[in-house]
């Protein structure tokens, strides 16, 4: 339109609106998300919300399958179209009495006589979430530097084959039996993790391949120390097993000989309150996190990258070792074979990957899978379930945790830092 088109009183200029590109879909004028809208839309689309229903999922799932293969549902689903009811009731009661024992077996036991009687799955719930939450310490702490340790099993076994070795073989004052015990398995664990470090640091081989045959090497000498009279066989026995460990080197019941819990969960807690420490308050985590960020930056800002990788690979071995000094000083104190470890270095990965790699989420999640694991034996004892059920529930909370958009889209939630992007955007401008 000409100058001359244009009606008299109109104004020489006119308020102008501009958009971003990025916004360009945006309506004209909208105004920012309030800064409520914006914290709702992060926790429904955050790290702790997708967990948490990760859990949800997975406990779903397997409830479909404890219903499936339950006989009574598949008699019931015969005749489903003339009696429909009986197939629900049979699977409200497969599926309830399933988690109702997986209740009573790993949180708290209503059916036995008083209190005392009745928590003792909380405790036997803990003693399975010991090992857990310490392994999964150290696998974490590899992963917020970039390190994917999966030689917790070897790390396991060394530190036991050590710390075991220790536990029978010298005559010490009680106390000072078990911390020469604690220590000795720490450095064993310290020194197979150290070795990944260092392989990395000097060759760049990588840390999966190198843990993996480290895991190899571990479980066959162990092995071999264990058929060898004279090294960690039990004298006069033709068995692959360990003497038994005395009595100045096992760990104490913190809440009586009654109760399976011992001091290993005691340094369970100290072990997060040490990491956590490490990680969020001292320049050795703050090169750790960096370090896994990005390495070439870390190096530009001057970062000995190296020396982080050899670092971070001795801690996490020390603690995964003491998660396998607690097995063999507090679990299982009768002697031990190869297998002592109970997938508990694999499992661990599990449990660093569902904490989110932070040392309060790998705690809660090592309780959570120790629930699990106490809990599935009630299950399979009580309702005849199987326990592969409660494995293929771990598997399915590991899936949907590494799949965060699947979450999102069966909840329908947000997705975190939308907002945080847009609303600067939003600007109207002569308005």
């Amino acid at each position: 339109m000409s100058d001359a088109q244009i009606p008299a009183g109109t104004p020489a200029t006119t308020p102008k609106v501009t958009q971003s590109p990025l916004t360009a879909s945006t309506p004209t004028g909208v105004e920012p998300p309030s800064r409520g809208r914006v914290a709702m839309n992060e926790i429904l689309g955050g790290s702790i919300m997708i967990s948490f229903l990760s859990i949800v999922l997975a406990m779903i799932v397997g409830a479909l399958l404890i219903a499936i293969t339950d006989p009574e549902v598949q008699s019931t689903a015969g005749y489903f179209f003339s009696r429909p009811g009986d197939l629900l009731s049979a699977v409200w009661q497969s599926v309830s009495g399933a988690y109702s024992s997986l209740f009573q077996g790993s949180i708290y036991n209503f059916r036995r006589p008083g209190f005392a009687d009745g928590i003792k799955p909380l405790t036997q719930t803990l003693t399975f979430a010991t090992p857990l939450i310490i392994a999964g310490l150290g696998i974490g702490l590899g992963f917020r530097a970039g390190m994917f340790n999966i030689g917790g099993r070897g790390q396991m076994l060394i530190a036991i084959g050590i710390a075991g070795w220790i536990g029978f073989s010298f005559d010490l004052p009680y106390g000072i039996h078990m911390i020469v015990a604690i220590v000795g398995g720490m450095i064993g664990g310290a020194l197979w993790g150290g070795i990944v470090g260092l392989l990395k640091a000097r060759t760049g081989a990588h840390e999966v391949i190198t843990t993996i045959m480290l895991n190899y090497i571990a479980f066959y000498l162990i092995s071999y120390l264990l058929r060898t009279p004279g090294a960690l066989q039990a004298p006069g026995s033709n068995n692959p097993k360990s003497p038994a460990m005395k009595d100045t080197a096992i760990f104490p019941k913190i809440l009586g000989d009654q109760y399976a819990l011992n001091l290993g969960f005691i340094f369970a807690i100290i072990a997060t309150i040490i990491v956590w420490w490490i990680l969020a308050r001292s320049s050795l985590g703050y090169k750790f996190r960096a370090v896994g960020e990005n390495p070439s930056a870390a190096r530009v800002a001057g970062i000995n990258v190296k020396s982080i990788f050899v670092w971070v690979m001795i801690i996490s071995g020390a603690l995964v070792g003491l998660a396998g000094v607690s097995q063999i000083l507090g679990t299982v104190t009768t002697g031990f074979s190869s297998g002592i470890d109970a997938g508990i270095g694999f499992d661990a990965i599990t449990v660093a990957l569902l904490g989110r790699s932070r040392p309060w989420g790998i705690f809660w999640a090592g309780i959570l899978f120790g629930a699990l694991k106490a809990g599935g034996f009630s299950m399979q004892a009580a309702e005849g379930i199987p326990i592969d059920i409660v494995l293929v529930v771990q598997s399915m909370i590991v899936l949907f945790i590494a799949a965060p958009p699947l979450v999102r889209a069966v909840f329908r939630l947000p997705t975190p830092g939308v907002y945080k992007k847009i609303a600067p955007k939003m600007k109207v401008e002569g308005i």
